[in-house]
């Protein structure tokens, strides 16, 4: 956010420069026609930059799930190995 503001302020802080130097109003409006379809440019970099992190996150937290479940997965065969030798031993226990 602090970047937004940044990169905002510097440009508002610069229109009022680049408008001086034209000699007719004409060419100011073209400039800024173009200085504002910079900026849009640049907004919209900025949202492709926040919604490819917000994949990334996205995706990261998918694949953590998708560990997570292999590791539950796991564990619960553990647990039926365990289960099944004890079984095994208390059945050969009995003969």
């Amino acid at each position: 956010m602090t970047k937004k503001f940044l990169v905002v302020a510097a440009a508002a802080a610069l229109l009022p420069l680049g408008a001086c130097g034209h000699k007719t109003d004409a060419a100011d409006n073209v400039q800024a026609a173009y200085d504002n379809s910079a900026d849009a440019m640049d907004a919209n970099a900025s949202a492709i930059r926040d919604e490819g992190s917000n994949i990334a996150d996205a995706d990261k937290a998918a694949a953590d799930n998708a560990a997570d479940a292999l590791n539950n997965k796991a564990d619960a065969t553990r647990d039926a190995g365990a289960n099944k030798a004890d079984a095994m031993d208390d059945a050969a226990k009995k003969k």
